[in-house]
Order: C-alpha cells, then sequence, then structure tokens
C-alpha cells in the first residue's frame, strides 16, 4: 500500500487567530486545554534570510514579511492544537473563512454527553448553532452533533457518537 512514508498520526491542527491571550484563555477556559510552550516572535525583518535570498517566514510559512507568535496547547489526550498570532503582515484577513470557502475547516470534538456539553458551552457564553444534528438512519445512525464558534467565528463541532461500534 502507498502513502506517505513513516507516517505515524496527526501531530496537530493549528488555527490563526487575532488574539493569542484570548484564544489561549478560550482553549484553556472553556475548552479545559492545557498551554505547552509559547515560541516567538518569529519575524522576518530580524530573522537572515535564506541562501536565496528568501525572507524566512516567506521559505517556512508561506508568509513574505511575516511575525509570528505561537502557543501549542493539549486539548485532550489526542489533540494538540496550535494557535499562531500573525503580528504582521498587516493586512491579513482577521476572519476565519466559512465553511464553504476553499480552506473552510472546522475541529470536532467527541464528547459522551452532548446535552450536557452544550448546556455548558451556553453556560459559558459561547455561540452554539442551531442543533442538534441528529441522524437516525444510514452508516451513521445514531450520531449527534453540534456547531460552536470559539470567540473569533472559528468552527468548533460536538460531536456524540452513541452506540455506534466503529467510533469507540
Amino acid at each position: 500500500m502507498g502513502g506517505l512514508p513513516a507516517l505515524e498520526r496527526v501531530d496537530h491542527v493549528a488555527l490563526t487567530v487575532p488574539d493569542l491571550d484570548e484564544a489561549v484563555a478560550f482553549y484553556r477556559d472553556v475548552i479545559g486545554g492545557t498551554e505547552l510552550y509559547r515560541l516567538g516572535p518569529f519575524d522576518a525583518a530580524e530573522i537572515p534570510r535564506m541562501p536565496d535570498g528568501t525572507d524566512w517566514t516567506a521559505a517556512h510559512v508561506n508568509v513574505p514579511g511575516a511575525r509570528i507568535r505561537i502557543a501549542m496547547m493539549r486539548v485532550a489526550e489526542n489533540v494538540m492544537l496550535e494557535l499562531l498570532r500573525y503580528e504582521k503582515p498587516l493586512d491579513a484577513r482577521r476572519e476565519p473563512p466559512r465553511n464553504c470557502d476553499a480552506g473552510g475547516h472546522h475541529i470536532a470534538f467527541k464528547v459522551q454527553d452532548l446535552a450536557a456539553a452544550v448546556s455548558y458551552l451556553t453556560s459559558k457564553g459561547v455561540r452554539v448553532m442551531a442543533g442538534p444534528i441528529a441522524l437516525s438512519d444510514g452508516p451513521a445512525a445514531g450520531l449527534k452533533a453540534q456547531y460552536f464558534l470559539d470567540p473569533f467565528g472559528n468552527q468548533l463541532e460536538l460531536v456524540e457518537y452513541g452506540s455506534l461500534p466503529y467510533m469507540r
């Protein structure tokens, strides 16, 4: 079977946020994550250029002239979340893509009790979308899901699998 040689697992998911401290507080205090470390700033203007003359951030993250700060969070036993704050370029978009946009995304968290999790988020003032979505037939019958947003509008999801045997 082909594929990426030596692939083990997904290491982390990354979100770009407009306020690193606020993002860390949300993912720590509301979601329950643990901040592991912070890095940066990494500023293209202060880092030596690559041998071909390209600035460091253009070569490494495909954003010329960037200044980046990073916080790594452990959000669950198997989820590492890297939060990125681009201080430059100043013309960067501050709103996340919509789910229908190219690059649109969401992170789904598995929960044992969707109703309890939604009630908790609501009590914390989190914007919870309409729902839950409940599938009653087909290969995912029994699945329940609920979308919600972080303080910056990033799409997040709660999923309860019920008795689906392949999702335990």
